[in-house]
């Protein structure tokens, strides 16, 4: 079982400390949102598995962090100044801004939006109004002003907040290739903050204008990259299967022509089951991660050699050339990419949604039970005293969670009943509750409860770390 809508993670979410409404103390921020307790930790345990996984466990692999305000040349050679844009139009009845291609126009099968805005065929989702403007391009990005005293409409002081984090490791592959000596093929891993001004965010933490990604840049030789590109979308797919999600919520995407960007050769999304409300099955999935092969477009584009036709510099603004140099076979050419990039806003998403279950007891109530896999899990075990007006009781079980703190997220709590505490363990996800009773100081024992299964146990304290590690490990 899985969540019936997004609509239950965002009760589940507020409830329990994963995510807050930002600013809501002023009404809120459309589209913006806090990370809170568990939703910071959940967070960061995804990108500590995606980094370990991604670099760690490959020996061609590097990582990065490059700068979210890049100089303005960056976004103009990489085409995102020109081409990063959605087709936005108004509605003249309400006001609302709305995505073109985002709009149903069904009835007029074979047109394009804008034709079908232009008979009319299109409503506003807000109004049900026809009259709508004509399509036109909204950029992107983020603008901002760099300099104390620079004035508004100064060009020179124009920049951006970045919309992925792909173009900070394509500045720097000669840097990273060079202090690092690296052959091809080898990639470049990096997670940060990217920013974009939606037309139309929403879906919770599906889609915001600030996010955060884990992307790598795999650098191949060209001739190399399909069997590279094919390799990663199943190592991809196999990450998040590894992670729980169930394969029937996974589905694979192949992008047609007319969708591809401007740079891409070939481009597979991983897709969930995110809107498994929706009625219309191909409308219940959307992109969870995307792997694209960019060809050689990026390094060119930022190097200072490339000439058109005429025998001009297409980029008279760079001072390197990113080429590569092969001393086995002694050429120089551009690498080919392979782009996996994710969201790990849309990924925590995703495994809040796979985790969700809700199991029954044997009173008749209804429990959620978020079954996340151990090493997402905000906390590993809670340690839990059956009587809190114990002194001996308190003192063994603080101890205990303090003897597996250094080596696994431990919380204690004392804050109600023995099963008021078990149901609020489940809710979070946390794989295992340790309960000291009366008997744990005369055995020296203590009861380990399993949240899948809800089968308890007798551990020794002394064997209590080990058991508890190997049992987290899957």
């Amino acid at each position: 079982m899985s969540a019936p809508n997004i609509e239950t993670i965002v009760s589940l979410a507020k409830r329990r400390g994963f995510v807050f409404p930002s600013s809501e103390i002023y009404g809120g921020l459309g589209s913006a949102w806090d990370y809170g307790p568990l939703g910071v930790e959940l967070c960061n345990n995804v990108k500590r598995a995606w980094w370990r996984w991604m670099v760690y466990e490959r020996d061609d692999m590097e990582g990065l962090d490059s700068s979210i305000i890049l100089n303005r040349a960056v976004w103009k050679y990489s085409g995102h100044e020109e081409t990063f844009s959605d087709p936005l139009v108004d509605c003249r009845e309400c006001n609302a801004r709305l995505r073109a291609d985002k709009l149903e126009y069904t009835m007029f099968a074979g047109l394009d939006v804008a034709e079908a805005i232009r008979d009319k065929g299109v409503k506003c989702p807000n109004c049900g109004s026809t009259d709508l403007t004509e399509p036109r391009p909204f950029n992107l990005m983020f603008r901002t002003q760099l300099g104390a005293a620079s004035a508004e409409d100064d060009p020179t002081a124009l920049a951006y907040l970045r919309p992925e984090t792909a173009q900070g490791i394509f500045i720097n592959f000669l840097n990273v290739q060079t202090t690092m000596r690296r052959k091809i093929p080898f990639g470049i891993a990096q997670i940060g903050k990217s920013f974009r001004n939606e037309v139309t965010p929403g879906n919770f933490i599906f889609r915001t204008r600030e996010f955060e990604q884990m992307e790598m840049e795999y650098f191949v030789k060209p001739g190399d990259d399909e069997n590279a590109f094919r390799e990663w979308v199943t190592y991809c797919s196999e990450w998040f299967e590894n992670l729980g999600i169930a394969k029937d919520n996974l589905r694979l995407y192949e992008q047609p022509k007319d969708e591809l960007a401007h740079y891409a050769k070939r481009t597979v999304d991983i897709r969930y089951r995110f809107f498994p409300e929706r009625a219309d099955e191909e409308r219940q999935w959307d992109e969870l991660m995307g792997i694209a092969n960019r060809t050689d477009f990026d390094l060119k584009a930022h190097s200072k050699k490339p000439e058109d036709a005429d025998g001009k510099r297409l980029n008279p603004d760079s001072t390197e050339d990113l080429s590569y140099f092969d001393e086995a076979t002694k050429e120089r050419y551009y690498p080919y990419v392979i782009e996996p990039a994710a969201g790990v806003n849309r990924s925590v998403l995703a495994f809040l949604m796979d985790a969700y279950s809700e199991r029954t007891t044997e009173k008749g109530e209804t429990r959620v039970v978020l079954k996340l896999h151990p090493e997402l899990a905000p906390i590993k075990v809670a340690v839990l005293p059956l009587a809190k007006n114990k002194p001996e009781i308190v003192g063994m079980a603080k101890a205990i969670k303090r003897s597996l703190q250094p080596l696994m997220r431990a919380v204690y709590d004392d804050t109600g009943g023995i099963g008021k505490l078990y149901a609020r363990q489940d809710e979070i996800g946390t794989p295992f509750c340790v309960t000291v009773d009366h008997q744990s100081l005369d055995d020296e024992a203590v009861t380990v409860r399993d949240r899948d299964t809800w089968e308890q146990e007798r551990v020794k304290v002394a064997d209590l770390q080990q058991h508890l590690q190997t049992r987290l490990i899957k």
